[in-house]
């Protein structure tokens, strides 16, 4: 769409708040005549890189205790009316989510790779592991070998890496993260922000 308003949309396919907010794009694209550019990251690594990674050792305050972030999820979910499961724990690295989408991505295939995560995370229920990251490739349509090629391939870590690096630099502390320009806006319940900023523009 020619003159379109373009989004940038850092999420983390392990994300409650990503896979909230990903429910809507489809329909603020529609109602605002908007683009968004999905970045999927590893957002641990993010905050890693930042330093002080919330999730990690005792909560630092309730809105990172689990059942809270859990129980909130779920009142959103039943706000945007979509099915959430709190996901059961990665038996791979969480980087390789990020990756497998990245991988799709040469294919054309990103942002309907990054929503079968996302459904296979929050609404099946599956424990994501490397057999379950090599078989996305054909329900999504995809050269196998050329995925599991690319999904092993420097050049795509690489990728990701720039991706950090580049929300890091915006000053993105977490996910799911969106830039209208340069005006950032965190998280999912600050799509009404977005919204607003959109209806402007």
């Amino acid at each position: 769409m020619p003159g379109a308003a373009t989004v940038d949309f850092y999420l983390g396919l392990g994300s409650r708040y990503s896979y909230l907010a990903a429910s809507q794009v489809d329909r603020i694209e529609k109602t605002h005549g908007c683009r968004f550019v999905w970045k999927p990251i590893a957002s641990g690594a993010l905050m890693d890189r930042r330093g002080g990674n919330p999730f990690r050792g005792e909560p630092l305050s309730g809105q990172y205790d689990w059942g809270y972030r859990e129980y909130d999820a779920k009142c959103w979910a039943d706000y945007y009316g979509i099915a959430f499961r709190e996901p059961v724990a990665f038996r791979t690295d969480p980087a390789m989510l990020a990756l497998a989408c990245l991988a799709a991505e040469t294919q054309g295939a990103l942002v309907p790779c990054c929503h079968m995560l996302q459904r296979l995370i929050f609404v099946d229920g599956v424990a994501i592991d490397d057999t379950v990251l090599a078989g996305l490739a054909k329900p999504l349509g995809l050269d196998a070998e050329a995925f599991h090629r690319d999904l092993q391939a420097p050049q795509t870590r690489a990728r990701h890496e720039r991706l950090l690096d580049e929300a890091k630099g915006r000053g993105v502390f977490g996910v799911p993260t969106f830039f209208l320009g340069d005006r950032m806006f965190w998280g999912n319940d600050r799509l009404v922000l977005l919204e607003a900023a959109l209806a402007r523009t």
